[in-house]
């Protein structure tokens, strides 16, 4: 799969598809796959099919956002004739070192978040939950990891998708597929788990317990990533 991704890649003409190739490059390569779990794990927590369709398409939304104004911005600048190497540096810098701690914050919070006594303004804890975890989670959730940039997919993006774009009239536009692409490996496998999940929820026919312990088994992966990226910064 990967070579021959790699072999249209270089034999590809067409912006749209080249764009495309860099996107599904990215979220097959090992540097993310961990942020890929992670996100599947998110997306497919919910026992609902029409809940994960809704947040797998949020997330997305939230790639589709982060990859297009960051582009935007870098095509702006190297068409004026500026440099994006410090910019690229420091977002890869800064990913490195919020990533970890913030995956462990999430997860803490989605486990232990209905023991805290937060302030209500006017609305219930409940529905903020809710919220978190629902559309709005996704849609965070897509914006930062795709902020979050490795080696891996800041080559491509970076070093190669945005000097294509430079050189392209439509090239405003190739953010918007590659985070597409970026996305859909992610969407394909939480949709197909949500499908086989909610069978099997229906066959248990304990959705509620079902639900809890897939929370809690989120909120860890959650975790276990966050101190996976922030064990290999310290090494």
């Amino acid at each position: 799969m990967i070579e021959y991704l790699h072999t249209l890649l270089y034999s590809s003409t067409v912006p749209v598809l080249t764009a495309i190739v860099l996107g599904l490059l990215t979220a097959i390569s090992p540097c993310p796959l961990f942020t890929n779990i992670t996100a599947v794990s998110f997306i497919c927590k919910d026992v609902d099919k029409n809940a994960v369709f809704n947040k797998g398409i949020c997330y997305c939304l939230g790639r589709i956002v982060a990859y297009t104004c960051l582009g935007v911005l870098l095509i702006y600048v190297l068409k004026k004739g500026g440099e994006i190497f410090g910019l690229q540096n420091a977002i890869h810098v800064i990913g490195e070192y919020v990533i970890g701690p913030i995956l462990i914050l999430i997860g803490l919070f989605m486990l232990f978040g209905h023991l805290l006594h937060l302030p209500k303004f006017g609305f219930s804890g409940n529905v903020v939950d809710s919220r978190f975890h629902g559309v709005a989670g996704s849609f965070l959730l897509g914006f930062f990891f795709a902020m979050a940039f490795c080696p891996t997919s800041a080559m491509f993006y970076f070093g190669m998708l945005i000097p294509l774009s430079v050189g392209t009239e439509t090239g405003y536009f190739l953010p918007i597929f590659f985070a597409i692409a970026t996305a859909l490996p992610v969407l394909i496998v939480a949709w197909i788990l949500a499908f086989c999940v909610t069978n099997l929820s229906s066959w248990v026919g304990n959705v509620q317990k079902f639900q809890k312990w897939l929370n809690s088994v989120v909120s860890l992966i959650f975790m276990i990533v966050g101190l996976y990226y922030t064990i290999m910064l310290i090494v």
